[in-house]
């Protein structure tokens, strides 16, 4: 689809915290790729959302884990024009305590967070330097910054697009490229509704409440605009004062 805005892309653009994020870019004037795995209804959805509130939007469907796919999808787009935003987004939790965890719920979480950056990122990326300019910012999450039991392999992907946000940012700044990584705490979506009670949040958190997808996606939107700038290499954590 041609058009004449600046594009973003959202992976996991049709979960929660994703669709809220597709959102605001649209509201914020950009043209959303709304990316899904399997549902692509979902993703559609998110886009008829925007639609219907005078948005542009188009729903994308692949495994960020396989490199053919991505390049399938994505590169007919790039021929046509560059993607200059990307939030890395797609992410997945498969939790068990270290003794206990299956090699398989080892790579799975790494294999989507980090192998699922490199391929949808590296894929932009060109596109993206030849414009000079451009905007990637990876969602990351507070596990990877004060660790959690059960997470040895989210804390662990997460961490090293901690790393990765900042090799990078060092490498495509002179381009005015940034790259920054938001490191949420407790949202509330339908995925930790049954994790958190009220009475754990108010002991865990400082601001006794979870932060909400639109909060979230406030702060991307910032950081996905003109004004953010000089903002790069940096984790921005978003979590109500938690340590």
């Amino acid at each position: 689809m041609q058009t004449s805005k600046i594009s973003a892309l959202v992976t996991g653009g049709s979960g929660g915290i994703g669709a809220e994020i597709c959102q605001r870019l649209a509201r914020d004037g950009y043209h959303v790729y709304v990316h899904a795995n399997t549902a692509l209804d979902k993703a559609q959805a998110v886009v008829e959302s925007i639609q219907s509130q005078g948005g542009s939007a188009q729903a994308l469907a692949f495994d960020v884990t396989n490199a053919e796919a991505v390049a399938q999808v994505l590169l007919p787009i790039l021929e046509e024009s560059p993607i200059q935003i990307l939030v890395n987004n797609a992410g997945i939790h498969d939790d068990a305590v270290f003794p206990g965890m299956q090699a398989e719920q080892w790579h799975k979480v790494i294999n989507v967070s980090v192998n699922g950056f490199f391929n949808v990122t590296h894929a932009l990326m060109m596109p993206m330097i030849k414009t000079r300019w451009g905007r990637i910012i990876n969602v990351s999450s507070v596990a990877a910054i004060t660790g959690n039991r059960g997470q040895v392999n989210y804390s662990a992907a997460k961490g090293a697009l901690h790393s990765a946000t900042k090799s990078l940012a060092l490498e495509v700044a002179s381009r005015s490229i940034t790259v920054n990584a938001v490191a949420p705490g407790i949202i509330a979506t339908s995925m930790t509704a049954d994790v958190f009670s009220k009475d754990d949040i108010a002991k865990i958190v400082p601001m006794k409440r979870a932060g909400t997808a639109t909060e979230v996606a406030d702060l991307i939107g910032f950081l996905a605009s003109k004004q953010s700038a000089y903002i790069t290499g940096q984790i921005i954590s978003i979590n109500g004062g938690m340590a």
